[in-house]
C-alpha cells in the first residue's frame, strides 16, 4: 500500500508551534537578525526538550512563512525578507550647470577623524583586516623575497610587473572584456589609476559628468586637476541616467564621464547590460573618453556571474578601465591597474610623471596569490560576509534611527546609504559624531553642487560589534535630537 500522510496530533501541533513562536519573536525583537544563523535542529530540540522532527515541522513551518531559509550544508538563516528594513530612498534629479569641485576641505577632515584608532571607522568603506587572505599573502610574500632578494629593492617598469599584468588578463575575462596584458598598467591603487586616467585624457576646465551622488574620491581629484563637473540623476537600483549623458554629449557640454557601473558608492547600484552598452555607444559616438571606476565589481551579492564593467562593450578603446585588490585582497599594498585603451601612451606618460614604478614585491605576492588559486573561493565567503553585514547594518538603522529614514538596498559594494528628512544637517552630525569617537561620511561630500546635506554613508563592512551596535544607537540619538530641535 502507498504510504498516507498522516496529520499530526493536537499535541504534536501544539509543540511545534511553540518552537515556531519561540524563534519567530527571536526575529521580531532583533535578536536574530537578517542572515543570522538560527540554532540547528539538534540543538533547537535540546533546548526545547523536543523531538527532532518537531524541530523540523517547525522550521518547516517558518520556512513558509518566509521568515527564515536552508541554504545546503549550512543550516537555517533569518531571511532579509523577515525583517522590515527602512525603504529606500529617492532617486536624485539631475544638474546641467557645470559645477567647480570644493570637496578636499570636508574629505581631509574626515581623513583626520578615521585616522585615529580610537574611532568607529563608520565613515570608511573598507572591510576589516580579518577579512582579507593576510596570512596566505605574508606567506607568499615572504617566499617572493627568500627566491629573489632584490625584488623589493629594484624599480619596476612602467607598465607593470609581467606575471600581474597576465593575471589580471584572464581576471578581466569573467567582467567581459578582452584585454591583452600588453593593454594594462598597474598603479598605486584604484585612487592613482583615476587619477591618470583624468589626467590623461582631460584639459585644465574641461567638464566630466559625473553620477548623483558619486564617490568624494573623484571629486577630489576633478577639483585637483581643475575640473568642472555636471551632476546626472541616478536611480539607487539602476544607476545613471544614459538619456541624461546622451543630451549632454549632443549638446557638447561634456568632454568626459566618470561612471561606477557596479555598485555605485555610495548607493550600491549596478546599471543593467543594456544601459551600460548604450553608455558605451552613446560615449563612443561622440568621441569621448568614459573612465570607469570598477573597484567593487568583484563583490556582487547575487549567486549569478560577476557583473560585466563598460569595458565590456567597448570596442573603440574609449573606456578607461581602473580598478584594484583594495577591496578584496588588501588595502595596504596598493596594487591597482588600468586598462586606458586608446590613452594608453598618454596614460603612461602621466604615471612616468608622477609615480613610474609601483612595488614589484607587493605585485608579485598578489600575481602569486591570484595564480595558484582560492582567490575565488575568498571572494564567494567575503559577499557572503559583506551582504549579511549590509542587512545588519539596515536592520539597525531602522530599529535606532529617526522612523522617516530611507536606506538604500545595496546590490554590491560595502556601504549603506541613508536619506533622513529635510532639514537634517549631516556635516553637524558628523562633528558631533567625531566627538564621541564616531566616523560618518556626510552627504555632502557625495556632490559638487552641495547635495545630499540630509543623507550619511555608512560603512556596512565592518565587523558587527557591541561597540558598533552602539555607535549606531548613538548616531540614531543625536539624529532624532537634531531633528526634534
Amino acid at each position: 500500500m502507498p504510504d498516507v500522510a498522516v496529520p499530526p496530533s493536537a499535541d504534536e501541533q501544539r509543540l511545534y508551534d511553540r518552537v515556531a513562536g519561540h524563534v519567530a519573536r527571536l526575529i521580531e525583537q532583533g535578536t536574530l537578525r537578517p542572515g543570522d544563523r538560527i540554532p540547528s535542529v539538534r540543538r533547537m530540540r535540546g533546548q526545547m526538550s523536543v523531538s527532532l522532527s518537531t524541530v523540523t515541522h517547525a522550521y518547516r513551518l517558518l520556512e513558509s512563512r518566509g521568515l527564515i531559509e536552508a541554504r545546503p550544508k549550512s543550516g537555517y538563516f533569518v531571511r532579509d525578507a523577515a525583517i522590515r528594513v527602512p525603504l529606500p530612498p529617492k532617486a536624485s534629479r539631475s544638474n546641467i550647470r557645470p559645477l567647480r569641485v570644493n570637496v578636499a576641505r570636508l574629505s581631509r577632515r574626515l581623513q583626520d577623524v578615521l585616522a585615529s584608532p580610537e574611532v568607529v571607522k563608520l565613515g570608511a568603506a573598507v572591510p576589516d583586516i580579518e577579512l582579507f587572505p593576510t596570512q596566505r599573502l605574508n606567506r607568499l610574500f615572504s617566499q617572493m623575497l627568500r627566491r629573489f632578494p632584490d625584488l623589493g629593492h629594484r624599480y619596476d617598469v612602467p607598465l607593470g610587473y609581467p606575471p600581474l599584468r597576465k593575471e589580471i588578463a584572464r581576471r578581466m575575462i569573467d567582467a567581459g572584456a578582452e584585454v591583452a596584458p600588453a593593454d594594462i598598467v598597474t598603479t598605486s591603487g584604484a585612487s592613482e589609476a583615476v587619477y591618470l586616467a583624468l589626467h590623461a585624457a582631460l584639459q585644465p576646465g574641461d567638464t566630466v559628468a559625473v553620477e548623483s551622488p558619486t564617490y568624494f574620491g573623484i571629486l577630489d581629484k576633478l577639483e585637483t586637476l581643475g575640473l568642472k563637473a555636471i551632476e546626472v540623476a541616478s536611480d539607487p537600483q539602476t544607476g545613471v541616467d544614459v538619456d541624461a549623458i546622451e543630451r549632454l554629449a549632443e549638446e557638447k557640454r561634456i568632454q568626459a564621464a566618470v561612471i561606477i557601473a557596479n555598485f555605485n558608492n555610495p548607493l550600491g547600484c549596478r546599471m543593467p547590460d543594456a544601459a551600460k552598452r548604450r553608455l558605451v555607444e552613446i560615449m563612443s559616438q561622440h568621441q569621448l573618453p568614459l573612465i570607469e571606476d570598477d573597484i567593487f565589481g568583484e563583490l556582487h551579492f547575487d549567486s549569478g556571474v560577476r557583473p560585466n564593467a563598460l569595458k565590456a562593450f567597448d570596442r573603440d578603446g574609449i573606456v578607461l578601465y581602473c580598478c584594484s585588490f583594495s577591496k578584496t585582497i588588501s588595502p595596504g599594498m596598493r596594487v591597482g591597474w588600468c586598462a586606458p585603451g586608446i590613452y594608453l601612451e598618454s596614460f603612461l606618460q602621466a604615471k612616468i610623471a608622477l609615480n613610474p614604478a609601483v612595488s614589484i614585491a607587493m605585485q608579485s605576492a598578489v600575481a602569486k596569490y591570484l595564480e595558484i588559486g582560492g582567490f575565488d573561493l575568498h571572494l564567494r565567503r567575503l559577499r557572503r560576509t559583506l551582504q549579511d553585514r549590509a542587512r545588519q547594518m539596515a536592520y539597525s538603522v531602522h530599529q535606532h534611527f529617526p522612523e522617516e529614514t530611507r536606506a538604500t538596498a545595496p546590490q554590491g559594494g560595502q556601504v549603506l546609504w541613508l536619506e533622513l528628512p529635510r532639514g537634517f544637517d549631516s556635516v553637524q552630525l558628523f562633528e558631533e559624531a567625531a566627538e564621541r569617537n564616531i566616523s560618518v561620511a556626510p552627504g555632502v561630500l557625495f556632490s559638487p553642487g552641495d547635495r545630499f546635506r540630509n543623507f550619511v554613508r555608512l560603512n556596512c563592512a565592518i565587523q558587527a560589534s557591541d561597540r558598533v551596535e552602539q555607535a549606531i544607537i548613538e548616531l540614531g540619538r543625536l539624529a532624532k535630537r537634531q531633528l526634534a530641535t
